[in-house]
Order: structure tokens, then sequence, then C-alpha cells
């Protein structure tokens, strides 16, 4: 009993220290990507924390008699590292808030890590913090404005905007291929109809986008000229409002109102300020460029459509059929390791899923296309 007993809390002891000494080595390479310099810091401290942890689950397991050895990143680990050096920490930032908001309870069933339990919450908060780009201490124009551009963007994570783009283009013309090959046409047939699935989706996607990001724009903009104007116009009145927003974010009244009248001796950046705090916008990007939209759409819907229809450019029947669904599949399980990186599950579940599922699909689809092509012959 006693060596099951054991053996349980030895696997737990491993299992947090890799996820801590995974954590120390993720925040140590925004520490490195991030450019300004309380920022680095954040990180760093945050890096050093989470090594303080491990200390604690590594003497744990030294106690057992057992050797830890060196530890090795997880793969999204090392993935959001890389993703973090080649674009910068912010785009990989709402990953990490996730997951940290995900595991800030992970210490609480465990009664040898109460203390560790109140500083997860904490790093949850801070991290969210650093996503929301919210500073406390100093609520001047310039570092508002400066905090902002660090997070803009904030419609989403680009990562996961940019694979679920490649995904819909993939599942939706693997499985029209494979409905079309179901009711036995033939191969020109099966591949024209691919090619226009192909572009018939892209154009639809990158449409889609373009007209979301232009609305989005304009009705940004519309909102701009209107808070503009109320700020030329009820000066008191925004100045009270900028108050009760730094009053909501902890300031006492008194210094809100004192930061509110600094910031109003600046027009712009009181309307920046504005922006930002009430309406949400960024006026740097104003919801980003559409037509940079549209042609990420249109590029990524078109990757994911070109799996299945490759064999069939080279080969026929059964075999191009077989050959587009193996294919198929790589790209699927490409797309789940990706995912991985953002749904906090395993790289190897995440692919396996995302291939089943996606396979799964296109038997429906084929066994559609079988019997409607039965039926119409």
């Amino acid at each position: 009993m006693d060596l099951t007993f054991d053996r349980m809390e030895a696997a737990r002891y491993r299992r947090n220290l890799r996820d801590e000494l995974d954590g120390a080595a993720l925040y140590h390479a925004l520490a490195q990507a991030e450019s300004d310099p309380v920022r680095k810091d954040l990180f760093l401290q945050l890096s050093e924390a989470e090594t303080k942890h491990a200390a604690l689950w590594r003497s744990k397991l030294e106690a057992l008699g057992i050797d830890v050895g060196v530890h090795v990143p997880t793969f999204r680990t090392r993935v959001l590292a890389m993703l973090a050096a080649r674009f910068g920490p912010r785009y990989v930032l709402p990953s990490i808030a996730a997951a940290e908001c995900a595991d800030q309870n992970k210490y609480a069933g465990q009664s040898d890590a109460l203390a560790l339990s109140a500083d997860e919450r904490s790093h949850a908060a801070v991290v969210n913090a650093a996503l929301g780009g919210g500073d406390k201490g100093d609520f001047s124009g310039a570092l508002i404005a400066k905090a902002e551009r660090w997070h803009r963007g904030g419609s989403g994570n680009e990562l996961r905007a940019s694979v679920l783009g490649a995904n819909d283009g993939l599942v939706s013309n693997f499985c029209l291929i494979m409905g079309v090959a179901g009711a036995g046409s033939a191969n020109h047939a099966i591949l024209l109809t691919g090619l226009a699935g192909l572009v018939a989706g892209a154009c639809s996607m990158a449409l889609g986008e373009w007209l979301s990001v232009t609305n989005a724009r304009e009705l940004a903009q519309s909102q701009l000229s209107r808070e503009a104007q109320e700020l030329a116009e009820t000066p008191e009145a925004e100045e009270h409002e900028l108050a009760l927003i730094f009053q909501a974010k902890g300031l006492d009244r008194e210094h809100a109102r004192q930061v509110a009248a600094r910031l109003m001796k600046d027009q712009s950046a009181a309307l920046d300020t504005l922006a930002r705090e009430e309406l949400g916008i960024d006026p740097a990007e104003l919801g980003g460029n559409p037509w940079t939209a549209a042609g990420s759409s249109f590029a990524l819907f078109a990757a994911g459509a070109i799996f299945p229809i490759v064999p069939f450019s080279f080969s026929q029947g059964l075999p191009a059929i077989g050959l587009s669904v193996a294919l198929s599949a790589v790209g699927l399980a490409a797309i789940g390791v990706v995912t991985s990186l953002f749904n906090g599950r395993g790289p190897l579940f995440s692919a396996a899923r995302q291939v089943v599922i996606g396979c799964a699909a296109a038997a429906v689809t084929y066994g559609a296309g079988l019997a409607f092509g039965v039926s119409v012959s």
C-alpha cells in the first residue's frame, strides 16, 4: 500500500515539476523576446517564481530517492517560445493567459502546495493584466497608449485564426471531393470540383473577412468621431468619465481625478484613452486592414483546401481516393498538433481527434455521394 502511495505521489511530483519548469522556461523566453524593460522584468519575475515552485517538487522527488534528470521543455513550450521570439510575446500571450486561468486552481486539492496555490492565482491575474495592457502605477496618456499598443489585435489570437482558416479549407474541400468521388464521378470531374471548391470557398472567406473588417473600421471611425465631438463640447463630462475609468482600475477617487485632469491637458491622449477604455477601439488600427485580412483568409483557406485535390492531378480511381484521404489525414494531424498550442491538450491527442473527426465527416459525405449517385443512375 505504501509503495503504491509513493508511486502515486512521485507521479504527482513529476507532473508538477514538469509544469513549473515549463512555465519558467516559457516566461524566460518571453522576457528574452520582450523589448519593453518593464514587461521584460515582469516576465523574469514570473520565471523566477516558477523556478522556486519547481524547487519544491524537485526536493520532494529527491527525498524519495528519485533522480529528476535534465528537464526537456514540452513541445508546446518550445513552439510557443519560438513563436514569441519570432513574432513577439503578444502573439502567444492569449494562449498563455488561457492556460494560466485554467491552471490557477490546480494546487487547490493538494494539501502540500497550499502556498503555491495562491501564487498560481496571482500569476493568472498578472498575465491577464499584461494581456489587457493595464498599469495601475501610472495612467499617463503616453503609458496607456504604449501599453495598449503592446496587445493590439484584440479581436483574437492570430495563430488560432490562421489554423482555423486552413482547417476550414481542408475539411470543407475534403468532404466535397469525397462526396463527388462517392457518386462515381470521373477523375477530371473530381479534380474540377475540388478546384472550384477551393476558389469558391477562398473567395467567400476573403469577401466575408473584408466585409467584416470594413464594417468594423467604419463603425470604429464613427464612434471615434462622436467621442471627439463629445470631448470638444463637454470636456468636464469626459474628464469625469476618465476619472471613473481610472477609479474602476483601482485608483482612489482623488488620485483618479488628478490623473484624469492631467490627461485632459492632452486632447489626443484623452481621446486615445477614451477610445480604448470606453469603446474598446485601438485608434492606431481600427480593427485592421480589410485587404490584408481578405488576402490572409483567401491564402489560408486555399492552403488547406489544396491537400485533398493534389492526388487527383496525377492519379485516378481508388488509388487517387486513397492518396487524397492519406494526404488530408496528414494535413488534419498537422492542424491538430498546432491547435494543441492553445487548447491545453497533448499534441498526439489533438492530432488524433482532428484526423478522426475530419475523416468521419468525409466518410459521411462519401456515403451520401454513393447513395445519391446510385439514386441518380
